[in-house]
């Protein structure tokens, strides 16, 4: 009878990467000025943000979520916010530290993003508003502009410990 492979006999196999699962992890919607945000003809003003999160679930095993917000304005009303957070788990094996931090920061999102999108739709549509598709992003892109804010962030950042005068 065979039995299963260990993580670190799947590992010493080469490189691993499956997706385990993808679940909607958080969704809130709001309509504030509900119902007069139905009848109001002003140009409905979107605004969107967007965010990564990672999570070591156990060693190999990591959870990545994509957070969204979408918030629409009506003149000085706000029509309806939705938040989102979709979320996947992903067994990663045998990889390299930098190609890790590629697969988390690019790959895994790029899976986890059409889910998201799908829901949020969803969610907005059935709020009987007309239907809002976010739009296909470049995760590469995104990914490389994290890394050169941190970067920032980091350079900005002023020295931790004691100063003390020269003599």
């Amino acid at each position: 009878m065979n039995q299963p492979n260990s993580s670190a006999d799947k590992a010493s196999n080469g490189p691993q990467f499956n997706l385990q699962r993808i679940y909607l992890k958080d969704l809130s919607l709001e309509i504030p000025d509900a119902p007069s945000v139905f009848l109001d003809q002003a140009e409905p003003r979107l605004e969107f943000q967007i965010d990564t999160h990672e999570k070591t679930l156990q060693p190999g095993l990591y959870e990545v979520g994509v957070r969204c917000t979408v918030t629409c304005r009506l003149g000085e009303k706000t029509g309806f916010l939705v938040e989102a957070v979709q979320a996947g788990i992903f067994e990663i094996l045998g990889v390299a530290d930098d190609q890790l931090a590629l697969l988390k920061g690019i790959s895994c999102p790029s899976i986890v993003y059409p889910y998201l999108r799908a829901n949020i739709a969803d969610v907005i549509q059935r709020a009987s508003f007309p239907p809002v598709h976010l739009a296909e992003l470049n995760w590469e892109a995104f990914y490389q502009q994290r890394m050169a804010q941190s970067a920032a962030q980091q350079a900005q950042a002023p020295e931790s410990g004691l100063i003390l005068p020269t003599q």
